[in-house]
């Protein structure tokens, strides 16, 4: 190709250039509001902390890592992988998941948190120095281990609905 070819590229025009940039921030304002349309599970709440009371991080990995220092203390056998592996078969990470659905919700007692306890389960297997907020994912996972320990020998046994 010549030198003089090679110098003559196809410009969009001016008018062409300010359309496309109009149109793509146009588009940068719309995704948020379209992505909060259809974001029908989200409820609006004030800023939660980063972290626990305790210092561990204010999500999943943070829960049940507090979780397996309190189970060490009280001597409930558990593993991260197997805490986690429940959790995510149970509710999906949900500390608020609620299951209204199966024969424990016919009864009027749904199972309830990260790993889907019942009450009357909660209360009998309630970890001392945790919260008695069922929804309380720390309290929650330390009931469900405690839970899994007497009826499995722990929650690494658990593999389906217990």
């Amino acid at each position: 190709m010549s030198a003089a070819a090679q110098s003559r590229r196809a410009r969009p025009n001016r008018f062409v250039r300010k359309l496309t940039v109009v149109g793509t921030g146009a588009a940068v304002l719309a995704l948020p509001l379209i992505g909060a349309t259809s974001a029908s599970a989200a409820t609006p709440t004030a800023t939660t902390p980063s972290t626990t009371l305790a210092g561990y991080p204010n999500n999943l990995d943070g829960w049940i890592r507090e979780s397996l220092a309190i189970m060490a203390e009280k001597k409930i056998p558990g593993s991260y992988n197997g805490i986690y592996r429940n959790i995510i078969r149970e509710s999906s990470g949900n500390p608020k998941a609620i299951n209204l659905w199966d024969s424990n919700a016919a009864k009027g007692i749904p199972s309830k948190g990260l790993l889907q306890v019942i009450d009357p389960t909660f209360n009998a297997y309630h970890v001392a120095g945790t919260s008695f907020d069922i929804y309380d994912p720390v309290a929650n996972i330390t009931a469900a281990c405690n839970y899994a320990a007497a009826r499995y020998g722990s929650m690494d046994n658990v593999f389906g609905a217990y």
